[in-house]
């Protein structure tokens, strides 16, 4: 069955680094863009990176522009979210979502994966 399984979360402070990886099964990874998302406490899942199928494009969220880099690596079937100058506000669950579609909406994935915590402290 499919799966996504993130891991790399943690606690980190400020100005702090963490790397995310979220390892696929179950389908043709590389048939699908692979994004990452966040939800914070009492808000929406919203969008921070998505990376194409070849791992050629990208795209990133206002919020964390020159701070995250995306990445994929087609052998291992896993995407990566390396994240740099941590804010607090980057406080959140993080999700990977795979979709068929160049899209931003969470609504147009396929498949999510179950989550990992990253907090940031002052």
């Amino acid at each position: 069955q499919v799966q996504l399984v993130e891991s790399g979360g943690g606690l980190v402070q400020a100005g702090g680094s963490l790397r995310l990886s979220c390892a696929a099964s179950g389908f043709t990874f590389t048939d699908r863009h692979m994004g990452w998302f966040r939800q914070a406490p009492g808000k929406e899942r919203e969008f921070v990176a998505i990376v194409d199928v070849g791992g050629g494009s990208t795209l990133y969220s206002d919020s964390v522009k020159g701070r995250v880099a995306i990445s994929r690596d087609s052998a291992k079937n896993t995407v990566y979210l390396e994240m740099n100058n941590l804010k607090i506000e980057d406080t959140a669950v993080y999700y990977c979502g795979a979709t068929r579609r160049w899209t931003t909406m969470k609504d147009q994935y396929d498949y999510w994966g179950q989550g990992t915590q990253v907090t940031v402290s002052s």
